[in-house]
This record gives structure tokens, sequence and C-alpha cells, in this order.
């Protein structure tokens, strides 16, 4: 039986034809049941010395990743370097993770690019390499023509093709453009999309994207573990954290102190989590992650060039910031 999500986008689909109508149906009804509540790590790609995608490395890491408590893993996110990967690699990534990831795991992969079209292409590929949902960036080359019209359209296009529930993802850090409150809640009404990955940090805007979209079984992620227990005070159900690459069963206890209403010991959890997220993420990025997740028996390795690796004095930095609060 067709949920409501479903059935609301179902009429005008039959315009299109059968077989597109089937197609989309199949996918709202995916994303009405679709249960995105938990901690994603948005992984790191290993690289060998020449730069090249390290597979063996990638599936070592899977390897320990399953023994956390994880709702799932987000495959070619910001933290995937996925703008330095062809669209080849990017697949074969979430190719390569889907074999390796019990299938009670979820599974959401990055596919978004500049132009809708290309977006909708990588995102129907991404489907096919095992991906249970995308998450879709804002297009922001072109950020002074990216207003709410344009961007409704982007996305609305996007979920009306996509095999599987899209869930939007805003990262104002990167992109310098921020997906619009008014556009969000317009699209938290599309039968498709499932939900948004917020990684502003603004609690108030949060707060209230939870607000405005709570009939629409919208599912609002902390896109950081630094403002993760704030983001679930105000109603999001989870969070894609770069931080869970290293300290994930910590931010899965944050998250179950969270859920079972223990704040006084979420707030002392996560205040130590602060320093060290901030680390690997605004403050030294990527390089910062990837020699954490060393320290932390993981493989991180280099970045993919032009990314460099860290200075002797931002590696002493980044350890401070992990031991000066019980991590390392």
């Amino acid at each position: 039986m067709l949920c409501f999500r479903a059935w609301r986008g179902l009429r005008p689909l039959l315009r299109g034809g059968h077989s597109s109508a089937w197609k989309r149906t199949q996918s709202c009804s995916a994303a009405a049941t679709l249960d995105l509540s938990g901690i994603y790590p948005p992984i790191a790609t290993p690289f060998t010395s020449k730069e090249d995608v390290d597979y063996q490395k990638l599936e070592e890491n899977l390897q320990q990743y399953v023994k956390i408590p994880f709702r799932g893993l987000v495959v070619q996110g910001s933290n995937g370097e996925y703008p330095y990967l062809t669209e080849e690699e990017r697949v074969e990534v979430v190719r390569t993770v889907r074999r390796s990831l019990p299938a009670n795991k979820l599974l959401m992969a990055g596919s978004g690019c500049e132009s809708t079209r290309a977006t909708i292409q990588l995102t129907e590929k991404m489907a096919a390499a095992g991906a249970d949902a995308v998450l879709v960036v804002t297009p922001c080359f072109y950020k002074g023509k990216m207003d709410s019209r344009a961007l409704i359209q982007h996305f609305t296009k996007v979920a009306d093709s996509s095999p599987v529930p899209v869930v939007l993802y805003s990262v104002p850090a990167n992109t310098g453009l921020e997906l619009p409150l008014d556009a969000a809640v317009q699209l938290s009404q599309h039968p498709n999309i499932l939900g948004l990955k917020d990684s502003g940090g603004d609690i108030t805007r949060i707060g209230l994207m939870v607000h405005k979209t709570k009939t629409q079984d919208f599912q609002v992620l902390a896109g950081s573990a630094g403002f993760l227990m704030a983001a679930y005070s105000v109603g999001a159900v989870g969070g894609v954290c770069a931080l869970a690459n290293v300290l994930g069963r910590e931010l899965c206890e944050l998250e179950r102190l969270c859920a079972s209403g223990r704040w006084e010991e979420a707030r002392v959890l996560q205040q130590r989590l602060i320093e060290p997220n901030a680390a690997v993420t605004r403050k030294l990025g990527v390089p910062a992650l990837k020699q954490a997740m060393e320290w932390f028996g993981f493989h991180g390795g280099a970045c993919r060039s032009p990314l460099q690796p860290l200075t002797e004095a931002e590696t002493q930095q980044l350890r401070w910031d992990f031991s000066s609060n019980g991590w390392l």
C-alpha cells in the first residue's frame, strides 16, 4: 500500500507514462519508509603513493567500521575528496563499499554535480552501484545565480528521476552557498526527497527547519559533531560527522545519550568532542582527518593533490586538540 508521501506524487506522474510512474512510485515508497536516524561517518578515500584509490585499504577500514553501531556510511561526501575523483572512481568506490557493507547498514552516496543533467546521470549510476539513498550537494560554481528558484528546480528534477531517495546537502563552508530555508521547506514536500544534511551549524535554522517540515516526515541530519547534541535537542534525527571516522563509538554513544534523555552525560561528552571536531573540519580539514585516522588505527594516508599534508606545527596542534580532551 502506498504511503501518503508516495501517493501525493503519483497523480502527476501518470501523465508521463506507466514506466516512469512505476519507477518513481517505488522510490517514493522507499523514501517514505527509510529511517535515517543514527550516525554516519562520511568516509575518507585512501590513496596509494601514486595517488590512485587504494581499494584494499578502503576495505580494511570498512572491516573496522562494520563493528561500530553506525546507521550506515556516507560515501563520496566532502571528506571523501569527491571533487578530485573521476566519475568512474566515484562509482567504483560506492560499489566497493556496498560489497563490504552489511545489508542492514545504509549506504548514502554523494551524487551531486554542477549541472542538473550530470547529477541525474550520476545519481542513476550510484543507485545501480548499490546506494540506498543519494546525498546531493548544492551546485555552487555560479553561486550568484543559485537562488531558491534555481535550486528548487535542480533538486526537483533530480528527485523526479532518482531511483532512490534523495537527501539534500547544504555545506556553506565549502560551497559558499546555503540552501535557503524557503527552498528546503518547499522541497520537503517532494515525495522522493527524504531529508537534509545541514552542515552550517546554525541551530536556530535547524530547529526551524524541523518545525516547518514536521508534517512531511522530513528528516534533518546534523552535518558536524561539534553541534550534534544541540541538533538533537531541536529535533534532528542523526548526524553525518567527519569525526565519526576517528571517534565513531563515542559519537554513537552521544547519540544514545541524547535519544535516552540523558542530557547531562551527553553535555560532558559533547564538550570533549568540540575541539577535535573543529580540528578535522574547519581548522585543518581533510589532511587532519586522515592524520587522526592513522593515530586511531585506520588507514587515512595522504590526500590527492592539490591538498597538502599537514605541516609539523599543524600536526602538533592536531595532537594537542585530541590529547587535551583525553582522546590520545
